[in-house]
């Protein structure tokens, strides 16, 4: 067993594990903090990895915090009746960690979201953190494994949906049968069957 599976299972079963009291203090300090703040470490070391971390030149980690829950609208003030107004329970389609992703891409326009993975949660806010790739750095595009993302047809790719999370999102990542009123978006796919 290596130490990436023991830090897997420690956070598995984390309100059980030895670090619970670690993290419930860095939660205290986070909700103090800044909404989008720049990691010199991420929290999460396995899920870093797994989801594409390096710890080299051009690769940083953000955490970004989003409210948890739905969303109020203005009030109306006009006359209906109260269950017509539709102004509480709004529910966005947009996903809190999709959302969390592009908070941390409009403060860092120069780079690109890679992906993002959960760390916390409190009363009010959700926590992620974000891994974001500078596209201009030499030690990116000389990189064949994440190249990829120097291009410019990837530019923006957490706005349109082509993270982890926005795949998600979408109703995407189950393959080609599962997925099919899906393709190539779900609006265009309700154009074509009019």
């Amino acid at each position: 067993m290596n130490s990436y599976s023991l830090i897997r299972d420690e956070w598995k079963s984390l309100k059980k594990s030895d670090i619970y009291l670690m993290h419930k203090q860095r939660m205290i300090s986070w909700r103090k903090g800044n909404s989008v703040e720049r990691l010199e470490y991420p929290t999460r070391i396995d899920r870093a990895r797994s989801a594409g971390y390096k710890a080299k030149e051009g690769y940083i980690i953000v955490r970004s915090r989003v409210r948890r829950g739905g969303q109020n609208k203005p009030k109306i003030m006009g006359g209906r009746r109260p269950r017509r107004l539709a102004y509480t329970k709004m529910t966005l389609k947009k996903s809190i960690q999709l959302i969390a992703e592009e908070r941390a891409a409009d403060k860092y326009p120069n780079m690109e979201v890679l992906n993002s993975y959960y760390v916390g949660e409190d009363g009010l806010y959700k926590y992620y953190e974000v891994i974001l790739v500078d596209r201009t750095n030499p030690n990116i595009y000389n990189d064949r494994h994440i190249s990829w993302i120097s291009e410019p047809q990837n530019k923006g790719r957490v706005y349109r949906g082509l993270t982890s999370a926005g795949y998600k999102n979408r109703g995407l990542g189950h393959g080609r049968l599962n997925s099919s009123k899906s393709r190539p978006s779900i609006r265009a796919n309700g154009r074509l069957r009019r």
